[in-house]
């Protein structure tokens, strides 16, 4: 297994924990305890201790996570029990913001209430749980008994497939019958090769005009889809293209115009096609809504719904998401016409094959230690570190390399060649630990990925899925660490409820679980 790169020798005879981590940490009872110092320090607004302020210039016409733009749009959809105090208004409001001004902005500034989730779901559902979907359980074990198309299987089984998963032994064929289905599945359980599957079943390739759209709330996992799409259809003669923002206006009109089967991309940039008629709908008989939670409650969902009314009235619809919570549920009924539900409740959401730990941090300045203290202790294949802000993003990207460690980053203010680049170097593995933000959390597939570290804990528990659902891909073993201070005690302790887990300390021997 090999390490994380770096110029200077690695010391064998280095302790498991050393100054200042000391200060943080003894070790008691197998495990990393919180140390007893009680020093204190300022932390100035968007979470930086005062003494780095100075070595991050921050520019004065930017909003720091709490700060309210000016173009925040009220709705009455996601009641807030928590309000955040520095947006002065009684209801959660929906950013209907460009990716490099998202990623700026804290996603949710409201705490988790349990009770108020699951009191809306059972009013969305009603009793039974069966007030608008239809339950379906039939399982397939296997994909020769799914009555797919013979070119299609042989792409399912030369893309590396043997065995359906879960979620594809019961979620490929309703889509083939041409039902409206809502699936919901664990992260890295093979969403994506469910629908993809179900799409290109059903294309009539002798037609060059676009007949699937799918929609993605990010250009990587946009990119991502049209990767998975066209290699399963390899055998198909398929045509996939992806309409993603930061490309050429230009190249994606002409591509569109010499036919294309499938069209994946972000809403903007295919309302844009659409209403420039490059796109033309006439023909699409399939629309998905990929990571729907994410796509309905962060701003898109009035592109999705102005989208929605330029496509034939006659149309399958797919949702999947890892997360379900009941606004986007209620947003598919408009959508919907009798769909299928396969659909799992909140408390059976399993992290499986992720071992998941915290590590308490008395001050949020001694993270940056921890985390050194963490990468010079373990071998790793390759990791993902989330932060909530573009700026954390770019400040711990400096104090790493500063301490001879190779990292690289991503977030939504990046133009799109520099991510690609830097999504490129990370899947060859020539980049082993990539630091990013919740933003570009659903677009990282990288199968080699071993460890998830939340620097930051997430706002919201349903992002913590998303977040360490990168390790553990398709079975593999992951580990998820996460970061918790004083402030973070309360978050943790609704991820824990919201996904029913316990979350232990990290133990000593953490590097025999790499």
């Amino acid at each position: 297994m090999g390490r994380l790169s770096r110029t200077k020798p690695w010391n064998h005879k280095r302790p498991l924990i050393q100054a200042p981590l000391s200060r943080i940490f003894h070790k008691k009872g197998g495990n990393w305890k919180k140390g007893r110092e009680k020093r204190e320090w300022k932390i100035d607004e968007i979470g930086f201790p005062s003494a780095y302020k100075t070595e991050l210039p921050l520019p004065s016409n930017t909003h720091h996570s709490r700060a309210r733009p000016s173009f925040v749009k009220r709705t009455g959809i996601f009641p807030s029990s928590t309000p955040n105090p520095a947006i002065k208004t009684s209801h959660f409001v929906e950013l209907s913001l460009p990716l490099s001004v998202m990623a700026a902005v804290a996603p949710e500034g409201s705490q988790f209430d349990a009770r108020q989730y699951d009191a809306k779901m059972s009013e969305l559902l009603g009793a039974d749980g069966q007030e608008f979907f239809t339950s379906y359980d039939e399982v397939h074990d296997s994909f020769d008994a799914m009555g797919l198309q013979e070119n299609l299987l042989r792409g399912i089984y030369a893309y590396g497939f043997e065995k359906p998963s879960a979620i594809q032994q019961r979620g490929i064929v309703p889509f083939c019958k041409g039902l409206d289905v809502i699936q919901q599945a664990q992260s890295g359980t093979g969403k994506t090769a469910t629908f993809c599957s179900g799409i290109l079943q059903q294309l009539d390739y002798a037609l060059p005009d676009c007949q699937a759209l799918v929609l993605a709330p990010t250009r990587e996992l946009a990119q991502q889809i049209e990767k998975v799409m066209r290699a399963l259809g390899d055998y198909l003669g398929v045509k996939v293209h992806a309409c993603v923002g930061g490309t050429s206006v230009r190249e994606d009109q002409r591509i569109l115009s010499s036919g294309v089967h499938v069209v994946v991309g972000t809403p903007g940039r295919v309302f844009d096609m659409l209403r420039r008629q490059s796109l033309r709908p006439d023909y699409i008989k399939m629309f998905v809504l990929d990571e729907a939670d994410e796509m309905l409650s962060r701003g898109f969902k009035d592109q999705i719904y102005d989208i929605f009314q330029l496509l034939p009235s006659k149309i399958q619809v797919g949702v999947f998401s890892a997360t379900m919570p009941p606004e986007a549920l209620d947003i598919t009924r408009k959508f919907m016409n009798k769909p299928v539900r396969i659909l799992v409740k909140r408390d059976e959401l399993t992290l499986e094959g992720i071992k998941q730990f915290h590590v308490n941090v008395d001050k949020e300045e001694w993270k940056l230690e921890t985390l050194c203290d963490l990468y010079e202790t373990l071998a790793i294949t390759q990791s993902v570190i989330f932060v909530n802000t573009r700026r954390k993003v770019d400040w711990l990207t400096d104090k790493m390399r500063s301490r001879d460690h190779t990292v690289s980053a991503t977030h939504g203010d990046m133009d799109q060649n520099t991510r690609d680049i830097i999504m490129r170097e990370f899947r060859s593995g020539s980049s082993r630990v990539l630091i990013t933000t919740d933003l570009l959390a659903r677009g990282i597939d990288v199968q080699q990925v071993s460890l998830v570290i939340n620097f930051d804990l997430p706002t919201q528990p349903e992002n913590y899925l998303h977040r360490i659902g990168r390790s553990g891909r398709f079975g593999r073993k992951g580990v998820a660490i996460n970061f918790v201070t004083k402030d973070d005690d309360r978050m943790l302790f609704d991820i824990q409820k919201f996904y029913n887990v316990v979350i232990e300390e990290l133990p000593a021997n953490v590097a025999d679980l790499l």
